[in-house]
């Protein structure tokens, strides 16, 4: 009886975890099935989610008329470049945060939190004549620059809570053994922030591939121009949608982003595994 309880648990758990990746990946699977659809099946009453007639129709128009390469190079550059520079401003910081106890650590937290509140409707002018006066618009560095201002505090709130996480016994025993401070640090600490430092990364990464409003007004030049920058010119002036180039477009962007978080993820497993042995 109870054998037959178990069972019955795990094929409902099984089946509830098969209905949430459905659930999950039913956009993604209707975006591929809309980007092989046809003029006539795009605007068919009864919509089908396998096209009837598949075409590269759509792949032709989104890559005749936008320059998705160089738009997606951009994007590749700037989010690496945000999540690479992100790390590394706010893992010393975050480092130093939680291990020194100051006065201006409380006000300093406080005010990361309060940053967060502020809308970007707020910033937006002042941030656009900085750029003009450092001679930085209209160009992937400034926006560079802007993404890493806005990831940075989030970032450093979440990597300070890491090092909380690890034991300060940990690095009092290692010096005690005569290990200097960066010997403690890299041979302890880094391996058990990896976890952390992944997490991160992929924040800052996935933050500057979706923002569109800092792009929209910082770039000028179509090819300085980000993704989201370019996916938005499918749709017209009169908010009249082209449905079928605009999701093989779209497919084409979310391509980099799965492909970075699934070579990320191995990353993250391996660092959470690591940081249990070595803790």
């Amino acid at each position: 009886m109870i054998h037959r309880r178990s069972r019955r648990a795990t094929v409902l758990q099984y089946a509830a975890l098969f209905g949430f990746i459905v659930f999950l990946s039913f956009p993604l699977l209707w975006m591929l099935s809309t980007s092989f659809k046809g003029p006539r099946e795009l605007v068919a009453l009864i919509p089908s989610l396998i096209p009837v007639r598949p075409t590269l129709e759509n792949y032709g128009t989104a890559f005749g008329e936008q320059d998705l390469v160089q738009s997606a190079a951009n994007s590749i550059q700037l989010s690496l470049g945000n999540a690479i520079l992100t790390v590394l401003v706010a893992l010393p910081a975050a480092y130093g945060l939680a291990r020194y106890a100051t006065i201006l650590r409380k006000a300093t937290m406080g005010w990361i939190l309060v940053s967060q509140i502020f809308p970007l409707i707020l910033i937006i002018i002042p941030l656009f004549l900085v750029l003009k006066t450092l001679h930085l618009l209209d160009s992937l560095s400034g926006l560079l620059i802007v993404y890493l201002v806005w990831s940075l505090p989030f970032t450093l709130w979440m990597l300070q809570t890491y090092v909380k996480a690890i034991p300060l016994e940990l690095e009092e025993a290692a010096s005690i053994d005569g290990a200097g401070r960066l010997r403690i640090l890299r041979a302890i600490v880094l391996p058990l922030l990896a976890p952390g430092i992944v997490v991160a990364a992929l924040f800052a990464f996935i933050s500057a591939w979706n923002e569109f409003f800092f792009a929209l007004v910082v770039l000028q030049n179509q090819e300085h121009f980000t993704l989201p920058l370019t996916l938005a010119r499918f749709i017209g002036s009169e908010g009249v949608v082209r449905l079928g180039p605009l999701a093989a477009a779209s497919l084409v962007a979310t391509l980099p982003s799965l492909v970075f978080f699934t070579v990320i993820q191995r990353h993250l497993r391996s660092g959470l595994l690591a940081g249990g042995v070595k803790g």
